[in-house]
C-alpha cells in the first residue's frame, strides 16, 4: 500500500507531473502512473519510442495523442492501447489541466 506523499514524479518534461509508485523499475514488470498535463504541456516536440507496451484512460480534460504519425484526440472516458515502439508524442490542447491513468510494461522511467 501507498500513500499519496509516497508517490514519486518521474516526468522529465515541464508542465507535467507523471506520479508513480516509488521503486526500482527493473525490479517491477508493470508501471502505474498518474499523469497530469498542464494546458499546453506535452511531451516534446519530437516523438520517442522504447520498448514494450502502454494503455490507459483519460480520466479528464483534452489530450493529442500522436502514435506512428497518426493523431487522435482523447477526452474524459476514452481509452487507448499501443505498441510503445511506435514514436509517440502526448499534448494537453484543452484550457484545463488534462488527467491521464495509465500503465506499461515494462516500466520505463
Amino acid at each position: 500500500m501507498y500513500r499519496s506523499p509516497q508517490l514519486v514524479n518521474v516526468a522529465r518534461w515541464r508542465g507535467l507531473r507523471f506520479l508513480t509508485i516509488p521503486g526500482a523499475p527493473g525490479k517491477r514488470a508493470i508501471q502505474i502512473m498518474r499523469e497530469t498535463y498542464a494546458p499546453g504541456a506535452d511531451t516534446g516536440s519530437e516523438p520517442y519510442s522504447h520498448e514494450g507496451e502502454e494503455g490507459g484512460f483519460c480520466i479528464s480534460g483534452t489530450v493529442e495523442i500522436t502514435v506512428d504519425g497518426r493523431k487522435e484526440i482523447l477526452r474524459a472516458g476514452d481509452a487507448y492501447y499501443y505498441p510503445s515502439k511506435l514514436p509517440h508524442r502526448w499534448r494537453n490542447i484543452g484550457r484545463g489541466p488534462a488527467v491521464v491513468v495509465s500503465a506499461c510494461s515494462p516500466p520505463t522511467f
